[in-house]
């Protein structure tokens, strides 16, 4: 049986996963009485909830004589490292892309990995029966983006079809009319356009992990493809290090996949996509090969971290309240299992109770903080901050590419707003009701940007943005709230009565009959010093009945964070407490009189 090996590429929300499992339905991988989700593809929760992809899945389905392993790839630049080492298990791409949206920022990123890896796309348009699709336009998109990318005359004769994933049609026409219930023109598509993968199971072994997983009970298990040779288990192989040196070991188990099952096997050659168990600390891009004919591959590059935060034992007032694993042993124990099957993630400690988390952007540090809050952990984790390298001598900080969407009406602010954080305008492209904006931008002046945008645009505004490189650092004064905050300088209930009287001094957190200690953030002041306030004090009690009757208090809606707002709200002086029920904001420093002291010696010395 031929093989053809495939990853699906795109932006994010383009409809990746929703393809596969069209052509997993369609392909009759499924039993008929067999429950499936939509978007079976991303099993993880927070994957169902955000309707994102975050980790890399294998799954492989059969057409006619043809085995199909297709590798589902996040579309978030911050999981771009997983998308590159993908390209090197896979033969071709399925390049999707908008039919309305067309071409954008992390389209860019994926493709150029994937033209860099030489491999030739096949361009499917989704999203077809938009009423706003424009196909034409958008595969004249992809022509550019591809010449830009200095691609080969072979990768730029792409076959191009045309599919609504959702509704699971396709045709190779533009004309919506010809769309029809079936995936196979796409199937024929694959089989004839992608080469075979490597068969020459007849020479000696090698295999590369391109990606990792972890298990308690065998440890890491590395995924990727047999580049050539037979493998079974039981078998005795050689792994060449990183470093050079030889390791050798016995292979546990050995996986497969079909459909959203991963099956143990007991044997696999040149062109599987496998994963195998054996050896507890494998790691990406070392070679698995025969006993003494040992041959490494080139080594995968794998990205570097672009963004730290501190995470730190709970020290608050309400520590172990409301999660089951508090101590510093505890949290350490829990990162770095993380780190067994994240590559992108470093972990070093920062003192005995904090270590010093560097991954590759925001959205990458908080979904770690969201599956440890799932999972019952309380802990304190600083404002997200920018890594600096020294390169030649010059201190360097990384840039994005961002593309903005936003309606014309708000224009004039968003462009104010990015001047301030230190971006530079690319371009400036009108279309029918929208401006788009492309801008270079540094990393550090993207946080807490997100929030000010959308408000700004009345939440019609799309921002995208993917890192770009590690440019000379600038003097900007970025990434700072300019707003100060309210902060409770008492413990206790917060009241009606105190927070109804503070509502002219800014934005309230907290409802009344919330919980709170000194320290404790509990609104956004609305000039830009802090303001230390009583939120527990309570309307004093006369005998005496006064003349007008006694009203309820009707307080506004208090502003509810989520867990990204909050760490994009915060200042350098400030932490989110994170356990299984609440985000709290806090000062470092909770202490009122502290506080101010610190305060006073920080601007002094300013």
């Amino acid at each position: 049986m031929e093989i053809r090996n495939i990853a699906i590429i795109a932006h994010v929300d383009h409809g990746k996963t929703t393809l596969v499992d069209q052509l997993l339905k369609q392909s009759n991988t499924f039993r008929e009485n067999e429950n499936v989700d939509e978007r079976a593809m991303d099993s993880n929760d927070i994957e169902k909830e955000r309707g994102i992809t975050i980790l890399a899945k294998p799954t492989s389905i059969k057409y006619k004589d043809y085995k199909i392993n297709i590798l589902d790839t996040p579309g978030h630049a911050d999981f771009g490292g997983e998308v590159e080492r993908i390209m090197h298990m896979v033969n071709g791409v399925l390049l999707l892309v908008d039919a309305y949206e067309g071409v954008m920022p992390q389209t860019k990123f994926v493709l150029k990995k994937a033209l860099e890896a030489g491999l030739k796309p096949i361009v499917v348009v989704n999203k077809i029966d938009k009423p706003t699709a424009r196909p034409t336009e958008v595969i004249d998109e992809v022509l550019e983006l591809l010449i830009e990318l200095g691609a080969d005359d072979e990768q730029l004769d792409f076959p191009v079809i045309y599919t609504s994933a959702i509704n699971g049609t396709c045709s190779l026409s533009d004309d919506v009319t010809t769309q029809e219930k079936t995936m196979d023109p796409l199937f024929d598509l694959i089989v004839n356009n992608i080469p075979e993968a490597n068969n020459d199971s007849e020479s000696p072994l090698q295999f590369q992990p391109a990606l990792l997983d972890y298990n308690d009970y065998v440890g890491r298990i590395g995924i990727g493809t047999i580049t050539r040779g037979k493998i079974k288990v039981n078998q005795m192989v050689s792994c060449v290090r990183l470093d050079g040196s030889i390791k050798k070991f016995r292979v546990q188990k050995l996986f497969g996949y079909y459909g959203l099952k991963r099956l143990e096997i007991e044997e696999a050659s040149a062109g599987d996509v496998i994963a195998i168990a054996g050896l507890p600390d494998i790691e990406v891009g070392e070679t698995i090969c025969e006993e003494g004919k040992e041959e490494a591959l080139p080594a995968l590059r794998i990205d570097e971290p672009t963004l730290q935060m501190t995470f730190g034992v709970n020290s608050s007032p309400f520590v172990g309240k409301e999660g089951k694993f508090v101590t510093a042993s505890k949290i350490e124990e829990r990162l770095k299992r993380q780190t067994e099957s994240d590559v992108s993630l470093k972990i070093e400690p920062a003192d005995q109770e904090s270590w010093i988390v560097s991954g590759r952007g925001e959205l990458h540090l908080s979904i770690l903080i969201e599956n440890m809050r799932r999972e019952g952990f309380e802990i304190e984790v600083s404002k997200p901050e920018v890594i600096v390298k020294n390169i030649d001598g010059v201190d360097c900080e990384p840039y994005e590419d961002v593309q903005i969407e936003c309606p014309e009406e708000n224009v004039g602010s968003v462009i104010e707003a990015l001047g301030t954080r230190g971006a530079v305008m690319e371009s400036m492209t009108n279309l029918p009701g929208i401006v788009r904006l492309n801008y270079t931008i540094p990393s550090r002046g993207l946080i807490g940007f997100t929030t000010d945008f959308m408000t700004m645009t009345k939440g019609f505004g799309v921002l995208n943005h993917t890192f770009k490189e590690y440019m000379p650092k600038t003097n900007a004064d970025v990434g700072e709230r300019k707003l100060g905050v309210l902060v409770s300088m008492e413990n206790g209930s917060a009241t009606a009565y105190s927070l109804g009287s503070l509502e002219d001094r800014g934005i309230m957190f907290i409802e009344p009959g919330e919980e709170v200690y000194e320290g404790m953030i509990v609104g956004e002041a609305n000039k830009d010093a802090d303001l230390a306030v009583n939120v527990v004090k309570g309307k004093n009690l006369t005998n005496t009945r006064s003349a007008g009757k006694d009203h309820t208090v009707v307080l506004k809606r208090p502003r509810q964070l989520s867990l990204e707002e909050a760490l994009e709200f915060i200042n350098s002086d400030e932490l989110v407490e994170v356990t299984p029920l609440k985000f709290r904001i806090r000062k470092k420093i909770l202490n009122t009189e502290e506080r101010k002291k610190y305060d006073a010696k920080v601007r002094n010395n300013k």
